[in-house]
């Protein structure tokens, strides 16, 4: 294909993750053509689960699909945190934050959250898989791509939702150095029972060890979901994952061991886990970033998918009125994107990364210091301190 300037509104997206799929759902109802890239060979059933709160709850609703999230996830009606042997610590006060911002959170298997975006893209999209991205070139009205296989494709905007190892932000701002975290996540999905976490409840607990922890929830069809976050050095492998993980939390309480014994070793994923030091800017002409590829943070808020999704909203509706055939309005476009985006998203990278500190402790000492402060921290302190992230609205 050539490099000039689509006909009718044309976006091309990196990524069929949560952020491109919103990003092409909003778009779709601006009326843009929208081509998505994805460089997995499939669409994968295989993944981990996601934890929805209010605030992408809000931006899901703005497509009319946050009901439809909720049936097909599971409540979180309970949020039990503990020690390693099952001494109580606190809980999230779930009902209280409910009643503040009119939902409960909801957990979902991502795959599944997948599958409903998917379902609801329409004539004007069309989805290719097992394209990887090899060069892009921009021109004064349009951005092209080029794939490994030959192929290329032209449009007005380049969106790229392509994850943390994006190949995007690799050839706008060069390879940039992941931060390692400090631990590794191993994660499951597995039928399993507990009469203490029923599913008409919903949720779970988290249990906090010396440099480890480990959480379990219900993410709907009598499946559970659960993680293990290990102090563990960079790169270090991991052959045996469930022999591993069952190792490390050998004599921690019901139902721990139990579960992870009920996963299949081809249903645990292991991952080191980073975030990266922000970026000044995340767009250069026609192409710019979002989600993982913008912005890395580690999983211990939970925000990672919802902060995608809030960027998706943002860009698409700082696109809407936009004249695609001007430079000048593009960039404007932008530019208005990242400001309004990038001072909310990278408080919540550093909060992120304060927090993971804080459960991530393997002092002795500062385990037990931090254990008795949490447990006397009263609820309306734990909900103002989140109310920032959860009472948002784009």
């Amino acid at each position: 294909m050539n490099s000039s300037a689509p006909a009718s509104k044309k976006a091309l997206i990196l990524g069929a993750g949560i952020g491109g799929l919103m990003s092409a759902l909003f778009l779709q109802e601006q009326g843009w053509d929208i081509v998505i890239y994805e460089k997995k060979q499939e669409l994968s059933e295989f993944g981990a689960g996601l934890v929805l709160a209010a605030n992408a709850l809000h931006v899901l609703d703005k497509l009319g699909l946050a009901e439809k999230v909720k049936q097909a996830g599971a409540k979180v009606g309970k949020a039990d945190i503990g020690s390693w042997q099952g001494k109580a610590i606190t809980a999230v006060p779930v009902d209280q934050q409910a009643a503040l911002y009119g939902t409960y959170s909801y957990l979902i298997h991502r795959a599944k959250l997948q599958g409903i975006l998917v379902e609801h893209l329409n004539e004007r999209v069309t989805l290719h898989v097992n394209k990887r991205l090899m060069a892009l070139e921009q021109a004064e009205q349009s951005v092209t791509v080029r794939f490994e296989d030959g192929t290329a494709d032209t449009g007005h905007i380049l969106i790229g939702a392509d994850g943390i190892h994006s190949q995007a932000a690799n050839m706008l701002f060069g390879r940039s150095l992941l931060r390692y975290s400090g631990f590794k996540a191993l994660r499951g999905i597995t039928p399993y029972t507990d009469q203490r976490y029923l599913a008409e409840i919903g949720g779970g607990f988290e249990a906090w060890g010396k440099g480890k922890r480990f959480g379990f929830s219900q993410i709907g069809e009598n499946q559970v979901y659960w993680f293990a976050a290990i102090n563990a050095a960079h790169g270090s492998e991991i052959v045996h994952k469930k022999e591993f993980v069952l190792k490390q939390l050998e004599g921690w309480h019901d139902p721990i061991e139990d579960v992870i014994r009920a996963t299949k070793e081809t249903s645990i994923l292991v991952h080191d886990i980073y975030d990266r030091k922000p970026l000044a800017r995340w767009s250069i002409g026609r192409v710019t970033l979002l989600g993982d590829a913008a912005h890395p943070m580690l999983p211990n808020l939970g925000q990672g998918g919802a902060q995608a999704m809030e960027d998706a909203y943002v860009l698409t509706s700082r696109l809407a009125q936009v004249d695609v055939n001007s430079s000048e309005a593009m960039r404007a476009a932008l530019t208005d994107y990242e400001k309004i985006r990038m001072p909310r998203v990278y408080q919540v990278v550093k909060q992120s990364r304060r927090m993971a500190r804080l459960v991530q402790m393997s002092s002795p000492l500062g385990t037990v210091l931090r254990n008795q402060l949490l447990s006397r921290l009263p609820a309306k302190l734990q909900i103002k301190q989140l109310d920032g992230l959860l009472g948002h609205r784009v």
